[in-house]
């Protein structure tokens, strides 16, 4: 009886998803300036020319996992702007969440936050589209605030706003060397009492 030969494995379709997980792997190994759309694609097996068909240019791609990782930040905060608990709890909630997010991708993988510093810096568009995401989110806990009469500012949207930029310290990346200080757990929780009290203030 002759013997069969072994089904081949099908080759994974290539997916700009398994493009931009393998170019953040590259990143890490490599860091942004010697990262190549030639070294993802030797990473996939595939040509470089497929990776193109995908992005169109280097700074497409790194634009593009600039954005998924931000991204990240923005799905696990939305799912607190939808619970339904009282806004002044889902504030507090939010901005600890936010402050964690930043220092826990600081801390836990400091070669691969290091590299995308220096995306972030390149990719304008990305970075604005993530602070509206951002402030939309939270103008939304203020504006419930206001409907509940938790809060009583006269606009959530530049409230919100105002809070965002308050809070800078604790969640804009260029303050990640501070987040380990001892004090700045008390910081932290000064600073978001005394916003919440603004809001509160009639």
């Amino acid at each position: 009886m002759a013997a069969t030969s072994p089904t081949p494995t099908p080759t994974p379709v290539l997916t700009a998803e398994r493009i931009l997980e393998a170019t953040e792997e590259v990143l890490r190994r490599h860091g942004p300036a010697k990262a190549t759309v030639v070294d993802v694609a030797r990473a996939l097996g595939v040509s470089h020319g497929s990776v193109y068909r995908h992005f169109r240019t280097k700074a497409a791609l790194r634009e593009a996992v600039t954005k998924r990782w931000l991204d990240r930040t923005s799905a696990a905060l939305s799912g607190i702007v939808a619970e339904d608990r009282d806004p002044e709890t889902r504030l507090r909630d939010w901005l600890r969440a936010l402050f964690e997010a930043k220092r826990r991708k600081a801390g836990a993988d400091p070669e691969l936050f290091a590299t995308y510093m220096v995306l972030v810096d390149e990719n304008g568009p990305a970075v604005g589209g993530h602070i509206a995401d951002l402030t939309g989110q939270l103008t939304e806990i203020v504006r419930d605030g206001v409907g509940t009469g938790a809060f009583t500012v006269a606009d959530p949207a530049a409230a919100a706003r105002a809070v965002f930029h308050a809070t800078g310290r604790f969640h804009d990346p260029g303050y990640a060397r501070e987040w380990e200080r001892p004090e700045a757990e008390a910081d932290f929780a000064s600073l978001v009492e005394l916003l919440v009290r603004g809001l509160r203030s009639r």
